[in-house]
């Protein structure tokens, strides 16, 4: 069903829409909260839990793109409920690492003139990424968007785990040039 049929059931608050959006999104959803929490029970509740976000977000929001907008509804929940749960062995330690990973890019949120800033972070950001080649930007997506393991991410790309960090090396740091460039404070 396409995406503009699916939200026109949550406008008609037709029970349908919650079984078309978990027919072409459901396995989507659920990697991206088994890919931060490692447990099924747990990516279950945050995957359920998005289909009732959407039900009371949809109305009177219209997304633009339907799996961007559950994908990060899932992935907000995950990271809150691993954050609840804040055990470094769930998961792996994925999410921790990938956030450590990042630290150097993301801007300091302690800074009175951070919010002035976030929107510009966000506009620069994915300026960033549009200009980063195919590979690349899959491959910083895969990491930080869906906090995929380096070694899934490798086996997927046909690439060495080395070569996986360094592409993301590299791309953390031109992004950390671009931003302080920009002023942005990190």
């Amino acid at each position: 069903m396409e995406d503009k049929n699916i939200i026109q059931l949550y406008f008609e608050r037709s029970e349908t829409a919650i079984a078309e959006t978990a027919a072409k999104y459901g396995k989507l959803c659920h990697t991206i909260a088994y890919n931060i929490l490692y447990n099924e029970e747990d990516s279950e509740e945050c995957v359920n839990d998005t289909y009732m976000k959407a039900w009371e977000v949809i109305p009177p929001q219209i997304p633009e793109k339907l799996a961007a907008f559950l994908g990060k509804i899932t992935r907000n929940f995950a990271i809150s409920k691993y954050r609840h749960n804040s055990s470094l062995k769930r998961g792996g330690g994925q999410v921790a690492c990938a956030l450590e990973e990042l630290e150097e890019c993301i801007p300091d949120k302690n800074t009175t003139e951070q919010a002035i800033s976030d929107k510009l972070f966000v506009e620069q950001l994915n300026s960033f990424l549009e200009k980063l080649p195919a590979e690349k930007r899959k491959v910083f997506i895969q990491r930080y968007w869906y906090l995929r393991p380096i070694s899934e991410i490798a086996e997927e790309f046909s690439m060495s785990d080395s070569k996986v960090k360094m592409i993301l090396h590299r791309t953390r740091n031109t992004l950390k040039e671009v931003l302080e460039k920009e002023g942005i404070v990190l």
